[in-house]
C-alpha cells in the first residue's frame, strides 16, 4: 500500500489546490491514500475526507504545526492543534490519539537528534528536500529506531505522489503505528517548487485571501 502523507491544499497560505481535486489526482496516480497536512489547520483534511467517495482510498486528516524548533506533522486528527511549543504540540496530537511526525528534520531543526525520541515517526523522505538532507533523515529514522514516512509536501498538483510512504499490510494507520513503513520517492526541483509556493503566498496575501478556511 502506497500513500502520500504530506500534502497541502488551499487551506494553507501557500497553496491553491482544491481538496476534492487533490483526492481525484491522488487516486488517478495509483495512491491508496493521502494525508492532508495544511499549515496550522485540519480544515483541508476534513474537506478532502468529505469529498472522498472511494471506500478503498483513505484520507488521513492532519496538520503541519510550526513550533519553536521546526514543523511537526500531526496525523489522524479530529480537532485543531492550538499549541505552538514543540512538546505541547506533540502532547495535543497524542491526546487525540494521533501520531506525531518530525517533518523534514534537517531543513529547520537545530538538533533533530535530540527531538527524535519525542515523536512517533520521522519524515525520512520529503520531495521538497534535497537528496543529502533526505539521506540524513532516513539515517535518523534508523538510528532512533523510529518508522520513517515519505511525502511530497505538495503545494501544486504536479507534485502529488512524488514522495510516498510504503505501508506493509492493508491498513495505513496500522502500519504507521507498528513502524512497518518506509519513505521514498523523487526529489522535486527545489528552487522551482519553493518559488511557486512563495508566489502563491504573495498573491493570496495581495488578494486578501482567507487561505480557504471558510
Amino acid at each position: 500500500m502506497i500513500a502520500d502523507l504530506h500534502i497541502h491544499t488551499r487551506c494553507s497560505r501557500d497553496s491553491l489546490m482544491d481538496p476534492a481535486r487533490v483526492v481525484h489526482v491522488a487516486r488517478t496516480r495509483g495512491l491508496a491514500g493521502i494525508a492532508v497536512t495544511d499549515h496550522d489547520t485540519i480544515r483541508g483534511g476534513i474537506l478532502a475526507r468529505e469529498a472522498n467517495r472511494d471506500k478503498d482510498f483513505q484520507v488521513v486528516v492532519g496538520a503541519e504545526i510550526k513550533t519553536e524548533y521546526g514543523d511537526v506533522l500531526g496525523l489522524f486528527l479530529e480537532r485543531e492543534i492550538l499549541a505552538q511549543r514543540f512538546d505541547d504540540v506533540v502532547g495535543e496530537i497524542h491526546a487525540q490519539g494521533g501520531l506525531a511526525v518530525l517533518a523534514h528534520p534537517y531543513r529547520r531543526y537545530p538538533s533533530p537528534e535530540r527531538l527524535a525520541g519525542r515523536v512517533d515517526l520521522i519524515e525520512g523522505f520529503n520531495s521538497r528536500s534535497r537528496r543529502q538532507t533526505n539521506a540524513l533523515s532516513m539515517t535518523l529514522g534508523r538510528v532512533s529506531g523510529k518508522g520513517t514516512v515519505g511525502g511530497s509536501d505538495a503545494h501544486v498538483y504536479a507534485e502529488i505522489g512524488r514522495g510516498v510512504t510504503v505501508c506493509a499490510g492493508e491498513e495505513i494507520e496500522e502500519a504507521l503505528r507498528a513502524g512497518r513503513t518506509a519513505g521514498g520517492g523523487r526529489e522535486s526541483n527545489y528552487y522551482l517548487v519553493h518559488g511557486l509556493s512563495c508566489s502563491i503566498e504573495r498573491l493570496k496575501g495581495l488578494a486578501g485571501a482567507d487561505n480557504g478556511r471558510r
